[in-house]
């Protein structure tokens, strides 16, 4: 199978799964290994600036509004202070953990559990009942309920656990609504996924010639178009039903992955 294929393949998974609550890198891992297309770590990060610039497109003229807002409305600022707090945790610990992480944990039995045990936790949460007062509105987010969502947000650094999955689901536990909790995590992709691409980029610039500028910008381009369907989908979606359905989903994935892995489909050992 041709590169350019492979390119467009990932870049679809990556674009459907950056923001559903199932895990991008995660599917990505076990789809390079099924394709027996090996792309760097650079290649795979790169193409999350799909979904970051589908967010951007996605919410245009709520940004523009906010940036012509914010020196005269808290409301917005105290907004953004709170997207800034909840992306701290994971910037620190993924730059300090990046090189481990990569090391021993990119393989398929991690990402396996990892679907597992979420697809369980997210099934608990979803049986929680619900607060009597739940916070319906981006602004209304306070200081520590973004510094619990970005602590949350730590669990996605271990592949398969979903970086949406554990933003959306502690921003539930920690009071806010399924629409308001998924709005949230959207923002807070734009620092994360991006500062993941940029930090990958100055890292690793040979993993673009590895793999060519012009596959890269094609898995990069079609992650662009599948993560901005994603997320209007996501949005109608959530208000009107739970994340159980997604649950079930990963558990189910979880155990075929596992059981692919007996049968040697899909490798051990680090990827």
């Amino acid at each position: 199978m041709s590169d350019i294929l492979n390119s467009v393949i990932l870049g679809i998974v990556e674009g459907i799964t950056e923001f559903l609550p199932v895990s991008s890198t995660g599917h990505l891992i076990v789809t390079q290994e099924l394709l027996q297309f090996k792309g760097s770590d650079t290649f795979e990060i790169v193409i999350q600036l799909g979904g970051v610039l589908a967010v951007l497109w996605f919410y245009f003229q709520t940004l523009w509004q906010q940036a012509r807002q914010v020196k005269d409305d808290a409301e917005v600022r105290r907004f953004w202070m709170g997207v800034i707090l909840a992306f701290l945790p994971a910037a620190f610990v993924g730059l300090a953990l990046h090189s481990y992480i990569t090391h021993y944990l990119f393989n398929a039995v991690t990402v396996a559990v990892s679907l597992i045990v979420g697809g369980m936790v997210m099934w608990w949460i979803e049986g929680r009942p619900q607060p009597a007062v739940a916070t319906t509105k981006l602004e209304h987010v306070t200081p520590k309920q973004a510094l619990t969502i970005g602590l949350a947000q730590l669990f996605a650094l271990i592949p398969g656990v979903s970086r949406s999955a554990s933003t959306i689901m502690g921003g539930m536990l920690t009071g806010l609504d399924r629409p308001t909790a998924t709005g949230f995590s959207f923002f807070l992709s734009i620092p994360t996924l991006g500062a993941a691409s940029l930090y990958s980029l100055m890292k690793d610039l040979d993993g673009v010639s590895d793999h060519g500028l012009l596959n890269i910008s094609i898995g990069l381009f079609t992650s662009f178009i599948v993560s901005l369907l994603a997320i209007g989908w996501l949005l109608r979606y959530v208000s009107k039903h739970s994340f159980r359905g997604f649950a079930v989903y990963r558990i189910l994935v979880g155990i075929a992955i596992l059981a692919l892995s007996t049968t040697g489909m899909l490798q051990l050992g680090a990827a």
